[in-house]
Parts: C-alpha cells; sequence; structure tokens
C-alpha cells in the first residue's frame, strides 16, 4: 500500500492495513467449505474498516469499462457537467429519460452490479449470525441511485479536494473507480490517532463500504467511516468514478439496531429512512450524523 500525504490530521499509511482493504475473491463463496472463510473475512474488514474490494464477482470487466466510457462520453459532450445522478429502483426510468451517452450501458451495469451488492448483503447478514436473506428481507437495498463523477485534473491539487470528508448515508454503497486513484479512507490507529489510507485502485475489482444506516441496523457491528476523494493531481486524465447507493425503498419504514440476547443493548434508537434523509439533506457532508441518533446507557 502507498504511502499517502494528507491534511494536516493525517498519518502516515502503512503495510500493515492492506489486510483490512484486501480484495476479497467472491467466487469462493459459491464453494462449499470456502464460505464461512469468506463470511469471517468479509466480518473483519466491515467491523475494522467499513471498506473492502472484491473480484471475480460476476460483473464482467467489458461492462465495467463500457461504464466508465459512457460517463466520460457524456460529461464531455457538454461544456462542463461533473455529476450525472440517476434512480434506477425501485421503478427503472424508461431508456428515453437517460443521456444517449450512457442508454445502452446503464441498465445492464445496474442489473450486474445489484447482484453483487445483494451477495454481499448476504454474506454481511450470515456474519451477523443471521439467515444469508435477513437484511435483503428488511429492504435494504429496494432502492437504488447510481451517481456518476468526473473530475478533470486540477491545476492545483494542494488547496483542494476532490470531495469532501463525510460517510455515505444509505445502506451500502458499490463503488466503481477508474485508474486515477485518490479515494481514501480515515482509519483507527492504536493511541487513538488515525490516518488517511488510500484505497487502491484494482483493475476489475468492485469497492464495497458499509454506509450508516446499515453501521446502525448492525448495531455498531459494522463501520461506515469517513472517507474523502483528493483533488485530481493527474496532467491530462479525468478521474471516473460510478459510485451505486443501496437503500430502502419504504422511507417511512422503522429501522433499529438488531441485538442478539439480552446483554446486547440497543446503540441507537429507531430511525426511519425518512429522518435520516432530512438531517442528512439539512447537514451536507458534515459531520457524523449517527451521532444524533445514538442513546446514552
Amino acid at each position: 500500500m502507498s504511502t499517502t500525504a494528507g491534511s494536516a490530521d493525517a498519518g502516515v499509511a502503512t503495510d500493515e492495513r492492506q489486510r483490512e482493504l484486501q480484495a476479497f475473491d467472491d467466487t469462493k463463496a459459491g464453494v462449499k467449505g470456502l464460505v464461512d472463510e469468506v463470511v469471517a473475512q468479509v466480518r473483519a474488514a466491515a467491523e475494522a474498516v467499513g471498506f473492502f474490494q472484491v473480484v471475480n464477482h460476476g460483473v464482467p470487466g467489458e461492462l465495467m469499462d463500457a461504464m466508465l466510457a459512457g460517463i466520460k462520453r457524456f460529461n464531455e459532450a457538454a461544456n462542463w457537467r461533473d455529476t450525472l445522478f440517476c434512480e434506477l429502483a425501485p421503478v427503472p426510468p424508461s431508456p428515453e429519460e437517460l443521456p444517449d451517452a450512457v442508454r445502452g450501458v446503464m441498465m445492464e451495469y445496474s442489473d450486474a452490479v445489484t447482484k453483487v451488492a445483494m451477495r454481499v448483503l448476504e454474506l454481511l447478514s450470515e456474519s451477523l449470525g443471521l439467515p444469508s436473506a435477513h437484511l435483503r428481507e428488511m429492504g435494504c437495498a429496494e432502492g437504488l441511485n447510481v451517481v456518476s463523477h468526473y473530475s478533470p485534473p486540477c491545476p492545483e491539487p494542494h488547496l483542494t479536494l476532490g470531495t469532501s470528508t463525510h460517510t455515505d448515508p444509505a445502506f451500502l454503497t458499490v463503488l466503481l473507480q477508474d485508474g486515477v486513484g485518490g479515494l481514501q479512507v480515515l482509519v483507527d490507529r492504536r493511541g487513538g490517532r488515525k490516518l488517511w489510507v488510500d484505497v487502491p485502485p484494482l483493475p476489475g475489482a468492485l469497492i464495497i463500504n458499509i454506509g450508516d444506516l446499515l453501521q446502525l441496523v448492525s448495531n455498531d457491528k459494522f463501520r461506515s467511516v469517513e472517507h474523502r476523494v483528493l483533488a485530481n493531481r493527474s496532467r491530462d486524465t479525468p478521474r471516473l468514478s460510478v459510485a451505486s447507493f443501496f437503500n430502502t425503498d419504504d422511507k417511512k419504514r422503522l429501522y433499529g439496531p438488531i441485538t442478539v440476547g439480552s446483554s446486547d443493548l440497543p446503540v441507537y434508537r429507531s430511525v426511519t429512512a425518512l429522518e435520516y434523509f432530512a438531517l442528512f439533506y439539512r447537514n451536507g457532508l458534515q459531520g457524523r450524523l449517527l451521532d444524533y441518533f445514538r442513546l446514552q446507557h
């Protein structure tokens, strides 16, 4: 893992974090005898860092490349665009509602990445000691918003950030990034120190990160960690990324911590997605919103 200079509050990344941002081979999850191993790996990453990468996930490399190429065409067709937002589930848009540049690939990609998200939720359910369908049946991935970013090279990248420090508010994010890089995760060190760690681009991999609502329902067993994107330091190559945010469609359904046994006290009060996202839109990318719902025992 490369060493990265971050902001003034950042430490220095070391190779010991490579294990926590490793790439998991999702094909092993379907092989009898290896399922427990994969579940244990996913549990360790979700509890310690909240981010991990998966390879051999079933999304063809050609489809991933085509998705990034479509986003590039979309942004370069106009004088200046940098973000494309598409709501794809539970009610998918008609093809005519999508820009020409991504019309042919967006729905195919979203179908493929949804299968990845469902499999990850199964593994996370099992890592909580629950039936594999538990999180899916809670509606954690009924809704899907795909947000694509195009970040041109920044002439003075040391003066700004590509995306400021934040956590993702939904249940689960599946991220496709190109080879430019810049994504960093804030991880805890011994002694209470924190440091920024690169999430290096890995060809063919998808990045999984735990969202706030999944940390809430897991009762703090999984972590939704702060992350950011550095300004694009490339001289002539735009940074492309496609984030798929999975969330409930029932915005009024109450979600509370899953507890096991009388000693497992709930860390948060129950909350609806409607309430949580209202707070998110008021605050933007500022602070850890979960703290507003934390119970005092």
